[in-house]
């Protein structure tokens, strides 16, 4: 059974600091102690919860982790509170600037488990283009797709995936069969779906094609439009397998190759600097982080 003693304020500020600088010696910097003094408060606190806050080297947060770390910063924030001024109002509200494909595949079916967690955190949800290295409407926390850095914002890298040329069933048995979709005959004799977001130089390269890249043909500027229109028969996409995921697991595409190429593009989840000390970003950031390991 956990301890019925209070956790030290120094336990906490130090549990805090880590989990959002996912560092001891930036904790200590901070905190004007040494490492050594912040990996012992938080082995105290973990001690005292009978607890694990966190689960590796790089400091990422354990389910009881993240459910705390909000508690602890509420905790903090009401110690900050001056009395007699107006007090803060409990709900926090959060912007978050999405791409369409990313927040319906990999946000939206994970949602409601932020929502049941941290249900004072009232989130506003803004699409945007997923236009890549490109920055957003306004917002506290904006998605953006492509290579990084971003020199404008910080950031954390949420999603890398895979590549693979995929098309509907019925396109497949009109211009099939394949043989991995690794040759220039076998993409020559295809309508290959285009996208801003991603070049088939990335396959053509890693599978020894020799074709430059289309420069005609059907093109869309969102992930999730071009797989649709493959699903409709109009040609090959390039399809990202895990944000793509669905349209293989419904039958509406079907892989050409068993082979995958890593994107050299990924989501990212950026803020402007100062951010993160916002208890309601801090923890949105950490919860997705953690939600897309699952």
């Amino acid at each position: 059974m956990a301890s019925t003693r209070l956790p030290s304020t120094q336990g906490l500020q130090a549990f805090e600091a880590v989990a959002r600088l996912r560092s001891v010696n930036l904790a200590a910097e901070e905190l004007s102690v040494t490492p050594s003094a912040v990996s012992h408060r938080i082995r105290q606190l973990e001690t005292l919860l009978e607890l694990r806050l966190f689960t590796g080297n790089d400091f990422g947060l354990s389910a009881d982790g993240m459910a705390y770390l909000a508690r602890v910063r509420e905790a903090i924030a009401a110690l900050q509170r001056v009395p007699g001024r107006e007090p803060a109002s409990q709900v926090r509200r959060l912007r978050v600037a999405v791409t369409p494909t990313f927040s319906r595949q990999m946000l939206l079916p994970r949602l409601a488990r932020f929502r049941d967690a941290y249900p004072n955190i009232e989130l506003m949800l803004q699409v945007t283009m997923p236009v890549r290295n490109m920055t957003a409407e306004e917002a506290d926390l904006e998605l953006r797709f492509g290579t990084g850095p971003f020199h404008d914002r910080e950031f954390c890298q949420l999603l890398a995936d895979d590549v693979a040329p995929a098309c509907s069933p019925a396109y497949l048995q009109r211009h099939g069969p394949f043989d991995g979709f690794a040759t220039d005959a076998e993409a020559s004799r295809v309508q290959l779906l285009r996208t801003p977001l991603e070049s088939w130089r990335t396959w053509f390269k890693a599978r020894g094609i020799g074709l430059p890249e289309p420069a005609t043909g059907h093109q869309f500027n969102d992930l999730g439009l071009a797989l649709d229109a493959a699903a409709e028969d109009f040609g090959v996409v390039l399809m990202h397998l895990k944000l793509g995921s669905a349209w293989l697991e419904n039958g509406r595409l079907v892989r050409l190759s068993a082979e995958s190429v890593p994107s050299p593009n990924a989501y990212f989840l950026c803020w402007r600097p100062g951010a993160m000390e916002r208890w309601e970003c801090a923890t949105f950031v950490e919860w997705l982080r953690q939600a897309l390991r699952d």
